[in-house]
C-alpha cells in the first residue's frame, strides 16, 4: 500500500511499515489546501494536526483509512469521509497520560505563578512576596469534568497531590467505580452542582455538538470567585468573550492549551484575546505532545494500519451503529467459494439490507461460521432457501429488539 504521512510522525514507525514492503509518502509540511492532490495514489492518510476537508475526499482513487493519530477527528470532516465509502479512525487512550501530566503542571503553574516567576527573574526584578502567597493544593476541590482515559489519569495524579475529585454522577463500569473509590472522589448531580462547589475545574471532552460552547456565560455564573479553569481538551467547548468577562468580573484564573482559532499547523500567527489577557495561562495545544505518548501513538497506527492491510479497521469514527431492531443471522457453513454469495443473495430477494458482516473460519479451514445483522425480519422463504444449499451446516436466526 501506498501511505501518506502529512505530519510529523516517529521514525520507527515509518521504517516498519517501509520494511513490510509498503511505499512511505513522508511530506509533513503538507497543508490542507495541498491534500486534494496528494492523496489521488494514496491508499492510507496519516494526520495529527492538518486538517482534512471534503475536497480531500471527493478525489477518486484508492484512499481507504484516513488515521488521526490521536483522539480527536475534528480536525476531519468524517461525514464527507462516510459519503466516499472512507474509513476515519483515531487513536484513543495513548496520549492520555501525557494531557494529564500537562493538565497537573498548569495546575502547579496557576498555584505558584510558575511563568510570572520566570518573566520576572529574567528581566531582573526579584520579588519573593508576591509569589509566596501561594494556596496551595492538598484539600482542594478539583472538578473533573469528562472521565475518559484522561480525566481518569488526572484524577489519580490530583488525588496523589491530596486533591479531592469531584465527578458527574452517571453509571459507569465497575472498573471506573474502584479507581473513583481508591482516588477518595465524591459524585456531583450534574455539571452545574460540580461547578458551584470546586475550586478547580478541569475539562476533558471531545469536540462535538453537544460540548460546543459548553463553559458559556451561564456556566461561569454559577463557579465561585476565584475559580481556576483549565482546558487541555477542545477549544470550541469554551465561549471566550464570555471566559473573558468572568475573569475580570470574578478573578477567575485560567489555564488553556487549546483555542478555538488556534493555526491548523504547528507554527503560525496567533492573534487570541484570551491567551494576551494577564490572567491566563498559555501553552501551544503540546497536550499529547511527549516523547512517550508520541511513541506509543506511532505504534498503534502501525498496528492498524497492518490490520487494514489484513482487512480489519479499527477504533472507526465514521460507522452507523446497526440498528436497534433486526434479525442476527449465525450461518455455519462448509467452507467452499461461494456460500456466502448464495446466503447474501437470497437476503437480497427477500429485501434486507446487510448492516454488519464477518466470517470465522476454524482451524483446518473446514468449516466457517458467519454472522450477518439485517435491518428487519427474515421471512421463512429466506431461512428455507439458505438451509437448501448443500453447503449450510446450519442456520439460525435471533431477533434484535431495544
Amino acid at each position: 500500500m501506498r501511505i501518506l504521512f502529512a505530519d510529523a510522525f516517529e521514525q520507527s514507525g515509518l521504517d516498519l511499515l517501509s520494511e513490510r514492503g509498503h511505499e512511505i509518502d513522508y511530506r509533513p509540511q503538507l497543508q490542507t489546501e495541498d491534500l486534494a492532490d496528494a492523496v489521488v495514489d494514496v491508499d492510507v492518510l496519516v494526520v495529527r494536526s492538518t486538517r482534512v476537508d471534503a475536497d480531500t475526499f471527493a478525489r477518486e482513487g484508492p484512499l481507504g483509512l484516513v488515521i488521526r493519530a490521536g483522539a480527536g477527528t475534528n480536525t476531519i470532516d468524517t461525514a464527507a469521509a462516510a459519503q466516499h465509502g472512507v474509513f476515519v479512525a483515531n487513536v484513543p487512550g495513548k496520549n492520555a497520560v501525557a494531557v494529564a501530566e500537562l493538565t497537573l503542571g498548569l495546575i502547579l503553574a496557576l498555584d505558584r505563578r510558575i511563568p510570572d516567576n520566570v518573566h520576572d527573574a529574567r528581566a531582573g526584578r526579584w520579588n519573593k512576596k508576591r509569589y509566596s502567597e501561594a494556596d496551595g493544593l492538598l484539600g482542594k476541590t478539583i472538578g473533573i469534568v469528562g472521565l475518559g482515559p484522561i480525566g481518569l489519569s488526572v484524577m489519580e495524579r490530583a488525588a496523589a497531590f491530596g486533591m479531592k475529585p469531584l465527578v458527574i454522577d452517571k453509571p459507569r463500569s465497575p472498573e471506573v467505580e474502584q479507581k473513583l473509590t481508591a482516588a477518595g472522589a465524591t459524585v456531583a448531580s450534574d455539571l452545574n452542582t460540580l461547578v458551584a462547589n470546586a475550586d478547580i475545574v478541569t475539562f476533558h471532552l471531545p469536540a462535538d455538538p453537544s460540548t460546543r460552547g459548553i463553559v458559556d456565560r451561564a456556566l461561569l455564573d454559577l463557579m465561585r470567585p476565584g475559580t481556576w479553569i483549565i482546558n487541555t481538551s477542545r477549544g470550541d467547548i469554551i465561549d471566550e468573550a464570555a471566559l473573558i468577562a468572568a475573569i475580570e468580573a470574578k478573578g477567575l484564573r485560567v489555564a488553556i492549551d487549546v483555542f478555538a482559532d488556534e493555526p491548523a499547523g504547528g507554527a503560525g500567527h496567533f492573534d487570541s484575546a484570551l491567551a494576551r489577557h494577564s490572567g491566563v495561562y498559555t501553552t501551544h495545544h503540546i497536550g499529547a505532545s511527549t516523547m512517550q505518548a508520541q511513541e506509543a501513538i506511532a505504534s498503534e497506527v502501525v498496528a492498524m494500519i497492518i490490520d487494514f492491510e489484513r482487512g480489519a479497521v479499527r477504533n472507526v469514527v465514521n460507522l452507523t451503529p446497526p440498528p436497534p431492531i433486526g434479525s442476527i443471522l449465525t450461518v455455519r457453513h462448509f467452507d467452499r467459494v461461494g456460500v456466502l454469495s448464495a446466503v447474501l443473495e437470497a437476503l437480497k430477494e427477500a429485501g434486507l439490507n446487510v448492516q454488519e458482516m464477518q466470517n470465522k473460519v476454524f482451524a483446518g479451514a473446514g468449516a466457517a461460521v458467519a454472522s450477518i445483522q439485517v435491518e428487519g425480519q427474515v421471512p421463512q422463504s429466506a431461512r428455507a432457501k439458505v438451509a437448501a444449499n448443500p453447503d449450510v451446516i446450519h442456520i439460525s436466526v435471533r431477533p434484535v429488539s431495544p
